[in-house]
C-alpha cells in the first residue's frame, strides 16, 4: 500500500514553523509531511489583498503536487480551508483530519462581526484568547514567547469572506476529528450545522479522537499529536 503524504495546514497567525516538532515526529514514524505557510502569513507579506481563494489555491496546489494519497490536516481556522480543499479535490484526499476544528457549511463566515474595513487580525493577548475558548493549556512560557514572537497577523478576508462548498463527493472523504480543548462528547452536539458554528461535520463519516490539552496541541503535545495523525493516516484508524 502506498504511504500517504500528510499536508499540514496551520490555523490563524501561524506558519509552517508551528508544525516543526510534529513533522519531525512523523518523520521518525516513516511518514512524509508538508507543512504550509499560507499566503499572507509570511512576515513581510502584503495582507491587505490576500483572499480565501489565495489561501485555498496554496492548499490545492500542495495536493496536486503531492505523490500518492493525501491526508489533509487543518488546525483551528485552517479547518474551514481544508473543508473547501476537500470539496475541490475529493478524489485526491484520502482523509481529512480536523485539529480542534471542522469543515464549515456553504456560506458560513468565520467572524461575521469583524468590520468590513479590517485588513488584518492581530494575535490577541492570552486572556482574550482563553475567553474565546482558545486555551493555552500545556504550553510553557518559553513556547508562548516564541509563539508570540513568530505570529503574523491574519489577513482579515480569511475571517470575513464566506466558505464556498458544493460538491457532494466531499462527504465521501472520511474524517478524523482530533478533540483537544473541546471533548468529543461535546463536539458531537455541535456537529449538525446551523448557528453558532455552522459546521457540516456531522454529515461526514467521522472518527472522533480525544487528546485533551489546549487549543494548540502542536506546541503542548506535539509527539502525541503526531501519533494521532499517524493513526489517522493508517488504513484502519482507531477512535470512535
Amino acid at each position: 500500500m502506498t504511504t500517504p503524504h500528510l499536508i499540514l495546514v496551520p490555523g490563524f497567525w501561524l506558519g509552517a514553523w508551528a508544525w516543526d516538532a510534529v513533522v519531525d515526529a512523523l518523520a521518525a514514524r516513516g511518514l512524509a509531511a508538508t507543512a504550509l505557510t499560507l499566503p499572507g502569513l509570511h512576515p513581510h507579506d502584503d495582507r491587505w489583498h490576500v483572499t480565501r481563494a489565495d489561501q485555498l489555491a496554496a492548499i490545492t496546489d500542495a495536493i496536486d503536487t503531492a505523490e500518492g494519497p493525501v491526508v489533509l490536516v487543518g488546525h483551528s481556522g485552517g479547518g474551514s480551508l481544508v473543508g473547501e480543499a476537500v470539496d475541490r479535490r475529493p478524489d485526491r484526499v484520502a482523509r481529512a483530519v480536523y485539529v480542534d476544528s471542522g469543515p464549515l457549511e456553504d456560506g458560513a463566515v468565520i467572524d461575521p462581526t469583524l468590520s468590513a474595513d479590517a485588513t488584518e487580525i492581530a494575535l490577541p493577548d492570552w486572556e482574550e484568547l482563553a475567553a474565546q475558548g482558545s486555551s493555552i493549556e500545556g504550553i510553557d512560557e518559553a513556547a508562548l514567547a516564541e509563539f508570540r514572537r513568530r505570529a503574523v497577523p491574519e489577513p482579515a478576508a480569511i475571517a470575513t469572506e464566506p466558505v464556498r462548498v458544493g460538491d457532494p463527493r466531499r462527504f465521501d472523504v472520511p474524517v478524523t476529528a482530533l478533540c483537544h480543548s473541546i471533548s468529543s462528547e461535546v463536539l458531537r452536539t455541535m456537529a449538525d450545522g446551523g448557528p453558532p458554528f455552522h459546521t457540516e461535520l456531522g454529515r461526514y463519516d467521522v472518527t472522533y479522537v480525544d487528546l485533551p490539552t489546549g487549543h494548540w496541541p502542536m506546541f503542548s503535545r506535539p509527539g502525541d499529536l503526531a501519533a494521532a495523525l499517524a493513526d489517522a493516516a493508517s488504513p484502519t484508524p482507531s477512535g470512535g
